[in-house]
């Protein structure tokens, strides 16, 4: 997350977020100006060899192409890459819903709920036993219940004896977290902490209003098309769709009989997802290979091999809306990024599908204004949101370390019960005596 040598007064924290996608793998570097945002000051991209669906198949293949993406982003910035933060996806990844439970002993009674005992109730939900094979990414905290006083979203300060908490919680399989981790300690570096990429995609791309109005993120990559469904400012549901753009992709190399590459070039270039849109007239001719004649393709069928595979995607988007519960709260309705998501005529396809308005997110939202690197495109989203999630672990642990004190006791220093006020009055009465 930092460059190794930095600290906190000499110079500005470097925070480094290593997207390893299916098709690409984005390392980038970010720094916090002296206004405390975000400024991303260099970016290296390598083709992805050893990733399928979002999951490493290949971990030497990995390292060289997380290898390649890193030594740019060095050589841009000048600044050495130690510690990262690395998003995880992949149609392993499961989320389930559940509430702990925190007693406090009757003499912490009068002392404020701290970080400690927040720590605590997250703690315990780590601890939970999990299917065979299955570990817990995240806990993330929704909101809280205090002696049966519901609907608290920031408990600490508040008196109580009985702290609960509704949790989302986040699993993965164990191989597939281990194999990430070997992948960056064999590239010379270290996972400063791992977060599911719609998570991250949603730093980068959605403001405080969509996510207190009720959101869909649907980040569409190469292989894996990741959902979060924001509500009242809390996460409500994650899931990850086992295809993306490269399924797409594939249809057209198959449904036109071509090479992929070709494939590739045509969905970028004149794909659309509503072939409604398309001239029926048009067409296009792929190069012919080994002395064969030229191909022509019709842009209308393209559209059509496009939009069928692309109506399977946003069904299951649907489907996951309508499994969160919170298909009638999504005020903001549903924010499209990631590479897959530049198909023309995308945006209109999900709304017409879905009912929901819907927009295209881009990456620089919240980031400064003197960027070093192109990131207007959707593809950076997550790799700018690992940078962001680095940044606020980074204030959330200088927020801790600053309030490591003793805790506060309501009412103040001179509160005491009757007792003590008793006691008190007779020390003074002797003391008088004694002058």
């Amino acid at each position: 997350m930092f460059a190794p040598k930095n600290t906190l007064m000499e110079e500005p924290e470097i925070i480094v977020g290593l997207d390893i996608g299916t098709t690409k793998i984005a390392c980038i570097v970010g720094r916090i100006n002296e206004f405390g945002k975000v400024e991303i000051i260099a970016l290296g991209k390598s083709e992805s060899l050893g990733v399928r669906s979002g999951v490493v198949s290949n971990i030497n293949r990995t390292v060289e192409s997380i290898q390649r993406a890193v030594d740019m982003a060095v050589e841009q910035s000048g600044e050495e890459v130690g510690e990262v933060i690395v998003g995880i996806a992949g149609q392993h990844i499961r989320s389930l819903q559940h509430r702990g439970i925190l007693t406090r002993k009757a003499k912490d009674s009068d002392e404020e709920i701290s970080q400690i005992d927040i720590d605590n109730l997250v703690e315990d939900m780590h601890q939970l036993v999990m299917n065979p094979g299955e570990e817990i990414i995240h806990v993330l905290p929704q909101e809280y219940i205090v002696d049966n006083e519901q609907g608290i979203k920031d408990p600490i300060g508040m008196a109580g004896i009985r702290l609960e908490a509704n949790f989302h919680i986040i699993t993965g399989k164990v191989n597939a977290v281990k194999n990430i981790y070997k992948s960056v300690s064999k590239a010379d570096l270290e996972v400063g902490e791992l977060v599911l990429e719609p998570l991250a995609s949603a730093e980068s791309v959605l403001s405080l209003e969509e996510k207190e109005a009720g959101v869909v993120l649907v980040d569409i990559g190469g292989g894996t098309t990741d959902i979060a469904i924001f509500q009242d400012g809390i996460i409500r549901h994650t899931a990850v769709i086992p295809f993306g753009g490269n399924i797409v992709t594939d249809d057209i190399a198959s449904g036109c009989s071509i090479l992929r590459k070709h494939a590739e070039q045509l969905k970028v270039k004149f794909g659309s997802a509503l072939s409604s849109e398309s001239m029926e007239n048009q067409i296009v001719c792929i190069p012919g290979f080994s002395g064969r004649d030229p191909k022509e393709i019709s842009i209308r069928n393209l559209a059509n091999i496009i939009q069928a595979r692309t109506e399977e995607i946003v069904e299951q988007i649907v489907y996951e809306i309508k499994s969160s519960g919170y298909e009638k709260r999504l005020i903001a309705g549903i924010v499209l990024t990631g590479g897959g998501s530049q198909l023309k005529h995308l945006p209109q396809l999900v709304e017409y599908l879905t009912g929901l308005e819907t927009r295209m997110g881009y990456p620089t939202e919240h980031l400064g204004k003197d960027n070093k690197a192109d990131l207007s495109s959707p593809m950076y989203a997550t790799g700018i949101g690992l940078v962001l999630k680095g940044y606020h672990l980074l204030q959330k642990n200088k927020r801790r370390s600053a309030g490591k004190r003793s805790p506060i006791r309501l009412g103040g220093k001179d509160k005491m019960n009757l007792f003590d006020k008793i006691l008190s009055k007779g020390q003074a009465f002797f003391d008088d005596d004694d002058i």
